[in-house]
């Protein structure tokens, strides 16, 4: 018998056709050149970059790479450029780790977790290469793809609008059947309204005189031969309004299996009146975007999801006309940040969203999660801030939408049905109670005061909070935290604050909270419900999630049910961590009063919580507040985070946490890191969580942003 070579496609020519270009990361020129000349030795042509610092990589990400390979480098760490390369054009950019010198055959799994494609051995040549070979084939079919998807909406987009200027007859055929067509479609051939040709037969309405050479051509460009989509057929069917023979091409749909047949018309009737019955010449359509979404991200559960304006500020109508564009314009942005989904333009000032999960308790948990965005919100303008109120509703999506009807259909449902509730909300509003309870006071002389002088003299701000606490208008403000472990992935930091006279105040910065305690307990106690509302709707999604609540100083020395309640909560949110909840209190408020602090804080603990403290490390008291206090966390100050943006001030900090690790052995977390640059030099600090606007914003529900 004879034998038959198989030879693996890796090995072929392909890839060594086009030129490879490899971003190096490492401080060893060796290393760069035996890479450069394993490739080029199998003739493979090489662009490769060799650079070991920050600043540079970032810049390089500016332009196109196949691969990049990670050996070391001076102030740049691999999990630093995995969240570089997240945040780039090439999200999908495959980074290859060469083997560190302490590498163990247990890690590979979480290296693949944290993003890292493979871990490559330089020494071992021929496995070096083969696995090279295999990042370099996932990335160029990924280009391809993206190329693909990018120049078939190009095409689309060009063929409709072609369509569009020259009113031609346009029908969408599926299967041979008309599913479709616009009115010059219908006046060509003599009908009335589209219901007359819907399920009908291309060939009983072409009625070509060469039925064999039409179905022939048909066959093969059905098969994807567009190049024979453009000829020339008379037609036999007696109603056809345009005089033989008709010029017809047949161009690729959105749809599955589905072709788009033009024909030309004559001016007369391209140009004759429609009736308001008649549809309008097919354009570039949203349910088509929504389609290619799909294509591109299959998911059985999906549903649409439409925001609309409930209503609009007059200034917004009395304003110039950039104002009120960027308005709008903004409002769009603002969705975008919050959902992190596909987004459509419907027209009328309506937004239609794309949202999908893996299984319908999960889509029903985003959904559940977007009422969080009802709440009255600011949109800002040239640093003008203008409210705004969505309406959102949403209709569920069984596969691709068929045609503009049944999109149209979809919205009418969506804008009509409210998003839906968690029903367990109102278990734990049972439950729970954000009542005031009987209180506590350390200082006679504040009991006193809040005995005399009540609301009279209450701050108007204070009056504002009261209204918008009662409404439920208060903002809750989720944002996550990078674990540098990769182990606890889902920690979320909750602040919250309120619309003030068109403006947004941050209720952790409001001083005159600490002048009514009853108003202060009571808003920490909403808050809490309300966040643990989010967080166990969330668990559906995503069953290891935590959240670190900040708080105030009122509910932890005055309330004395205060344990219990959080003993419910941690109840009622039903998690299958012991410690779901980590409540957080400002440094400067311990600080006043140590000893009672370091009571409560410990009843806290005994009753289910886990405690941090904020704003940690600007104070004298510091050190002596870690040394006495039984908590988990700390959050550093703002000013030690400002030290993030010299490579000297960041060594300088590294020295402070290793003091803080000494005393305690803490979890401590960096936050506002809301740049490059801090972002990256904090992994230079040993700090477990960093948080900011670069990895994530704050958003008003939770969703995870790794997951996107």
């Amino acid at each position: 018998m004879g034998s038959i070579e198989v030879r693996n496609p890796l090995l072929s020519k392909k890839l060594k056709r086009t030129e490879t270009r490899l971003l190096i990361i490492d401080d060893n020129q060796i290393r760069y050149n035996q890479i450069r000349d394993l490739l080029t030795s199998s003739d493979h042509q090489v662009q490769a970059t060799l650079l070991d610092d920050l600043q540079n990589f970032e810049k390089q990400l500016h332009l196109s790479w196949d691969v990049v390979i990670f050996g070391r480098a001076y102030d740049l760490k691999y999990e630093q450029a995995l969240t570089l390369i997240h945040n780039s054009k090439q999200v999908n950019l495959p980074l290859i780790l060469l083997k560190p010198d302490d590498y163990q055959d247990n890690q590979y799994a979480n290296f693949i977790r944290k993003g890292v494609y493979d871990i490559l051995d330089l020494n071992q040549a021929d496995p070096f290469y083969l696995g090279l070979l295999r990042a370099l084939a996932l990335s160029r079919l990924s280009q391809s793809q993206q190329q693909l998807m990018n120049e078939l909406e190009t095409a689309q987009n060009q063929a409709q609008a072609l369509v569009e200027e020259s009113n031609k007859a346009v029908a969408l055929i599926q299967e041979g059947i008309h599913v479709s067509a616009n009115a010059e479609y219908l006046q060509l051939f003599g009908l009335n309204s589209e219901d007359d040709i819907i399920g009908q037969p291309l060939l009983d309405i072409i009625q070509p005189q060469d039925v064999n050479d039409f179905k022939q051509r048909f066959k093969k460009i059905s098969q994807g031969q567009f190049d024979l989509g453009a000829f020339e057929v008379h037609t036999l069917n007696s109603k056809a309004q345009s005089k033989n023979p008709l010029k017809i091409e047949f161009l690729a749909a959105p749809e599955d299996d589905a072709l788009q047949l033009t024909i030309e018309v004559e001016s007369e009737i391209a140009t004759t009146p429609t009736t308001p019955n008649e549809k309008q010449p097919i354009s570039p359509n949203i349910y088509q975007q929504i389609n290619r979404s799909l294509t591109k991200q299959p998911s059985d559960h999906n549903a649409l999801v439409s925001f609309a304006l409930s209503s609009c500020p007059d200034e917004i109508f009395n304003a110039n006309w950039a104002t009120t564009r960027d308005y709008f314009n903004n409002i769009y942005s603002f969705l975008n940040e919050q959902t992190h989904v596909p987004l459509f333009k419907a027209g009328g000032q309506t937004i239609v969203g794309l949202f999908q999960a893996e299984s319908q308790a999960k889509l029903e948990s985003k959904l559940i999660a977007l009422n969080a965005l009802t709440k009255p919100q600011l949109i800002t303008v040239d640093q003008s801030s203008y409210p705004v109120n969505l309406r959102i509703g949403y209709t569920l999506l069984k596969g691709e939408v068929s045609n503009q009807d049944q999109f149209e259909s979809l919205l009418c449902t969506a804008f009509t049905t409210s998003l839906p509730t968690n029903q367990d909300d109102c278990e734990i509003d049972q439950k729970t109670s954000i009542s005031m309870p009987v209180m506590e006071f350390i200082n006679p002389t504040v009991n006193e005061t809040l005995e005399t002088e009540k609301t009279a003299n209450e701050p108007t701000i204070l009056k504002a909070l009261h209204v918008a606490l009662d409404r439920g208008e208060i903002h809750l403000k989720y944002q996550q935290l990078y674990d540098k472990e990769d182990t606890n992935l889902y920690t979320y930091e909750v602040t919250c604050g309120f619309i003030y006279g068109n403006t947004w105040k941050d209720l952790s910065c409001l001083k005159e909270l600490s002048e009514d305690p009853e108003l202060s307990i009571k808003l920490d106690r909403w808050i809490l419900v309300e966040s643990c509302k989010q967080l166990h709707n969330f668990i559906t999604q995503y069953p290891e999630a935590k959240l670190i609540v900040n708080l105030n100083k009122a509910v932890l020395f005055n309330d004395r049910s205060f344990p219990e309640f959080i003993a419910k909560l941690i109840t009622i949110v039903r998690s299958k961590l012991s410690h779901p909840i980590i409540l957080q209190f400002s440094e400067d408020d311990i600080s006043q009063n140590l000893a009672e602090a370091q009571k409560y804080i410990a009843q806290l603990r005994q009753y289910g919580a886990e405690i941090s403290i904020r704003d940690f490390g600007n104070t004298i008291y510091s050190e002596s507040i870690l040394r006495q206090l039984d908590i988990n966390n700390l959050t550093l100050h703002e000013n030690l985070t400002r030290m993030l943006s010299s490579d000297a001030n960041t060594e300088e900090l590294q020295e402070k946490v290793a003091v803080y690790h000494q005393l305690k052995n803490i979890q401590i977390m960096l936050r506002n890191l809301n740049d490059m640059t801090s972002f990256a030099n904090a992994w230079n600090v040993d700090a477990r969580f960093i948080q900011g606007d670069y990895f994530q914003k704050k958003l008003d529900h939770l969703i995870d942003v790794q997951d996107q």
